[in-house]
């Protein structure tokens, strides 16, 4: 559930995760939400470096064996002294714990030093505060569901891009995605995979600074590998994470490979095609269409692919630059 308030003075979004819904039936009384099982841990009586370890443990699973493993787990304690008092009350290591849980939380406390996920502003319970992104989603209309079973696939992609900001400004703001395709790709705790490039997990602000507003799907590569290991398939299609995560069927085995068949970049691309070249100057088209092309193909088990990877990125980015860098929407 997501609602719109404050924090202080601060406009924020407040999120909490309603996994248990209330029953009523006639005749009967409205049942309490049960507490769920994520706040039976740590118990009563655990002490901090008991918590440090189960915290360790935990961000082991997820984001695997990193050098700096120590430095996550100090900066999840930090976070989880919501009142700043020097230490980690049982409440709040409950709190902290069952918001560790989630992805987006996670992703927010690895990239709290980057401007493009929104400010993780508070928590209590399994309840968050992040700041409110202004402009939702990056692009696209919302029709009636009657109305959309009856629009052609291609004229909608191309409503979608009816009301959006003026190109460098889109420019602008599709930087500001490849930047945190650059986050999250081998960042400081290992690599994280974006899962859902739809154009309503994004938005801007006034000043078109891209912004993550919905990082559910955003999910550390190690814990994708070891779920896909899991997951059982019969083809390709059965091997799909989130929206658009997907890796290939071990036919033999029975089983998705743990490696994703389009890297993040791959797919930013094809969400950023339409917007960007809708409007890009005459001059620029060409070229713009050649470099999204060369990106989109990227594949996740290409020999060179982190070299690739870099190479394209940085190209796309100093395509875009050039043409706005003497704008005042840089």
């Amino acid at each position: 559930m997501v609602y719109t308030g404050s924090w202080g003075d601060v406009d924020g979004v407040i999120k909490c995760q309603l996994n248990d819904v209330l029953h009523y039936e006639l005749g009967e009384e409205l049942e309490p939400r049960k507490e769920s099982a994520l706040f039976d841990k740590p118990t009563r009586g655990t002490s901090v470096e008991k918590f440090k370890e189960m915290v360790s443990s935990h961000l082991k699973a997820k984001v695997g064996e990193q050098a700096n493993l120590s430095s996550l787990v100090s900066l999840i304690l930090t976070v989880a002294d919501g009142n700043k008092d020097g230490r980690v009350s049982l409440p709040e290591a409950k709190s902290a714990w069952a918001l560790l849980q989630l992805n987006e939380v996670l992703l927010a406390v690895v990239l709290q030093d980057r401007e493009h996920t929104p400010k993780l502003l508070g928590f209590c319970g399994d309840l968050y505060v992040v700041e409110r992104v202004p402009y939702t989603p990056l692009y696209g209309l919302s029709l009636p569901w009657p109305l959309e079973l009856w629009v052609p696939a291609g004229f909608r992609r191309s409503m979608d891009q009816w009301f959006t900001p003026s190109w460098p400004r889109k420019a602008k703001i599709s930087i500001g995605l490849l930047e945190l395709v650059e986050d999250v790709f081998h960042g400081p705790f290992g690599s994280f995979l974006m899962c859902d490039m739809r154009p309503g997990s994004f938005g801007y602000t006034d000043r078109h600074d891209l912004r993550l507003v919905d990082g559910r799907l955003v999910v550390p590569e190690e814990a994708f590998g070891s779920t896909m290991r899991l997951q059982r398939c019969r083809e390709d299609g059965d091997c799909v994470y989130g929206v658009d995560c997907r890796t290939s069927c071990d036919r033999a085995e029975g089983h998705c490979t743990p490696r994703v068949s389009q890297p993040n970049l791959a797919r930013a691309c094809g969400a950023l095609k339409d917007y960007l070249l809708r409007g890009a100057p005459a001059h620029l088209r060409d070229e713009l269409e050649k470099q999204l092309y060369s990106c989109m193909a990227l594949r996740g088990s290409a020999q060179h692919m982190e070299m690739e990877h870099s190479l394209i990125l940085n190209n796309l980015k100093t395509l875009l630059w050039k043409q706005i860098s003497h704008t005042k929407d840089s």
